[in-house]
């Protein structure tokens, strides 16, 4: 295994290793994923992935990063590349036919629960995103969904850069946010406009949505978690 990062964790000093994730892996991934669903209070935030799912990422459709701790697996993350289906993440934010092949999704991120506040979420997005560079396909489009009110992943997304660019229900009947970040972006300086909404007002988010703006921020504020939108000025 080749590794791509060394550390030690700011919990208990502990050293760590980050590697790129294969098949031979497939069954810490599934436990540790069993360990993270048992914890949730609200099991609707996560999506799991089942075997056949995993497999289709490490066998070449995608990629993952993991982290070791004493020869146990304490956390991962995946990257997908997505099937051109009528499910695609590329259509909901707008992507023409031509455009979807240059999508790939950011899939699961778990870490075992005894792990947590060490920021391996925060480290792993940054390894997985330079392990794409390494890939001989060049992606414009980075895309993922997020259930509103899933917090921890909310903050994720964004500290990535990523921004919010639908609400809508995806995996049978699921409200989720679709995030989208463009690898490639325009760095020209914008001028914006601003708006804002309540988390828990779907229609007024996804009024938004409709005129074209992007949620970029989240706030709590007096207990009310509140979504900051922006769009370019013409």
């Amino acid at each position: 295994m080749r590794v791509i990062h060394e550390g030690r964790l700011s919990t208990n000093n502990q050293a760590f290793t980050i590697v790129r994730l294969s098949m031979e892996h497939i069954d810490l991934i599934l436990e540790l994923q069993q360990v993270v669903i048992e914890t949730l209070e609200n099991k609707d935030i996560l999506q799991p992935l089942s075997y056949e799912e995993f497999q289709y990422i490490l066998e070449g459709k995608g990629l993952m990063v993991g982290t070791f701790a004493d020869k146990k697996l304490i956390a991962f993350r995946a990257l997908l590349v997505p099937p051109l289906d009528e499910e695609h993440l590329g259509r909901d934010i707008g992507l023409t036919e031509e455009e979807l092949s240059s999508v790939i999704y950011q899939e699961i991120s778990n870490v075992h629960p005894h792990y947590r506040g060490n920021g391996l979420q925060k480290l792993l997005a940054q390894c997985i995103m330079k392990e794409l560079e390494t890939l001989d396909q060049q992606y414009k489009y980075v895309c993922c969904t997020v259930a509103p009110f899933n917090i921890p992943s909310l903050k994720d997304k964004f500290a990535q850069g990523m921004e919010m660019a639908t609400l809508k229900e995806k995996y049978g009947s699921r409200l989720r946010y679709v995030f989208v970040k463009e690898l490639r972006e325009d760095r020209t300086e914008k001028e914006w406009e601003f708006a804002t909404s309540r988390m828990d007002d779907t229609t007024g988010q996804q009024e938004l949505f409709k005129q074209g703006w992007k949620g970029f921020r989240m706030e709590n504020r007096e207990g009310i978690q509140w979504v900051d939108f922006r769009r370019g000025i013409q």
